[in-house]
């Protein structure tokens, strides 16, 4: 559909310091509000009416940024997995022990399952819908990305400072035990009596039982957990 030119946006204005700022303020806008849709209705429950009222900004600032809703969905997937995948970088590097860069990586992606609940539920409703939105995403980029940890994995073990693992299976482990936390987290509410959601300690005694878990089974020498 073509928009009328007098409900097209105006480009957005560009300042000499920081060039594309307001189109970058406004992307940010849109991708948070459409992320927290997407989440609560899934794509083909959630407007792109609904996602520009949410943001507070007018419905062809849309269509100019994404051009569609099945563009912005894939959009909202691709910045839910480049900040996904940004801890491991951090913390999964062999100028790590196994038992820091674990206990990082863990704490790291229960923080980001907190944060970003809505993410990780966009994430597991895709998957669960066949995944065809990030298929590459997942074959080429994520593949990639665990091949590189079970090199650091490997060189740990080499060195005497874990077990040998399976680096994907390790790390389907660690992903479903956090992002449950946000996915299931009305199980985890009813079971532990939470009538207005996981306090803080929660979480902290639910990274403290991950940790035992992933350490002790790696067979990780400091199995104290930090």
């Amino acid at each position: 559909m073509t928009i009328p030119t007098s409900q097209q946006p105006d480009p957005p204005a560009r300042d000499a310091a920081t060039p594309g700022l307001p189109r970058r303020t406004s992307t940010v806008q849109i991708l948070r509000a459409a992320e927290e849709l997407f989440a609560r209705h899934g794509l083909g429950g959630t407007t792109m009416a609904a996602i520009a009222d949410a943001a507070g900004l007018p419905k062809a600032n849309l269509h100019y940024y994404f051009g569609s809703k099945d563009m912005l969905y894939r959009a909202v997937l691709e910045d839910i997995l480049s900040t996904w995948l940004g801890d491991a970088d951090i913390w999964i590097v062999t100028g790590r022990t196994p038992s820091e860069g674990l206990t990082g990586y863990i704490r790291a992606k229960m923080a980001w399952t907190r944060a970003r609940a809505d993410a990780s539920r966009i994430f597991a409703g895709e998957l669960l819908a066949g995944g065809h939105q990030i298929r590459h995403f997942l074959g080429f980029n994520l593949r990639a990305h665990v091949q590189r940890m079970e090199q650091v994995f490997a060189y740990w073990a080499q060195a005497g400072l874990m077990q040998p693992v399976s680096a994907p299976h390790l790390l389907f482990c660690i992903w479903a035990m956090t992002q449950s936390y946000a996915d299931f987290s009305p199980q985890m509410e009813a079971v532990l009596g939470r009538g207005s959601g996981l306090r803080p300690d929660d979480y902290e005694a639910a990274v403290t039982m991950i940790l035992r878990m992933v350490l002790a089974g790696c067979a990780i020498g400091e199995t104290e957990v930090a």
